[in-house]
């Protein structure tokens, strides 16, 4: 075994393993945005008001953190390359990409971190539908039953799943994973310089003040 064929697996393996990481900080990102209450019961424990104010951002810079890693890690894997070397759900996993960079963005520059701000609401549905695309897609596609269990078991739903929306899958997973890069990865661009943009115009606007 040659070192580009260790190196490329090694690539692969890393890039496989940052996509699965994605779908779990998903999870965490929503559940920790929904339980509200659950921080709240707890703030009544604290007693120093700095505990209290460090608490309060702590619980909101998390699940921003964990969406902006999910932002991260789904720029690196929405490429044609990357797509054709790794086992990725089409097009359910780019989708819940944009669906989970969108609600970043309305968290951090349109007051969707706070609890009672209508996009507080918004970033979470946009989270709840990112999760269910991501579990369909984790579930059915990407761990779907192996050619060992398929070789004894035929399915012709389980066999369409793994050679046509899998995005490593030649070659109609392939032909897929294209078609969805061509339209995912310009509406990514776009929702990233709408960030952009809105962090400029709200530093713009604080610098004014």
């Amino acid at each position: 075994m040659t070192s580009h064929v260790i190196e490329k697996a090694l690539e692969v393996w890393l890039l496989q393993n940052l996509l699965n990481f994605t779908i779990i900080f998903g999870l965490l990102a929503l559940g920790l945005a929904l339980v509200q209450q659950y921080y709240s019961s707890l703030q009544k424990h604290l007693t120093l008001r700095v505990s209290i104010e460090l608490w309060n951002v702590l619980t909101i810079v998390l699940v921003d953190i964990l969406l902006a890693i999910i932002v991260i890690i789904g720029y690196m894997v929405l490429n044609p390359d990357i797509m054709a070397d790794i086992k990725m759900a089409i097009p359910f996993i780019p989708v819940a990409i944009i669906l989970f960079t969108i609600a970043l963005v309305l968290r951090l520059f349109y007051g969707g971190h706070k609890q009672g701000n209508a996009n507080f609401v918004r970033s979470i549905w946009l989270m709840f539908w990112a999760n269910i695309l991501n579990i369909i897609g984790f579930t059915f596609v990407m761990e779907a039953p192996s050619g060992e269990y398929l070789a004894h078991h035929p399915s012709a739903f389980w066999t369409f799943i793994k050679t046509h929306l899998r995005s490593n899958a030649d070659p109609h997973g392939l032909e897929l994973a294209q078609i969805t890069f061509y339209i995912c990865f310009p509406i990514f661009i776009i929702v990233l310089i709408w960030g952009f943009v809105s962090a400029l115009r709200q530093l713009k606007n604080s610098g004014d003040e």
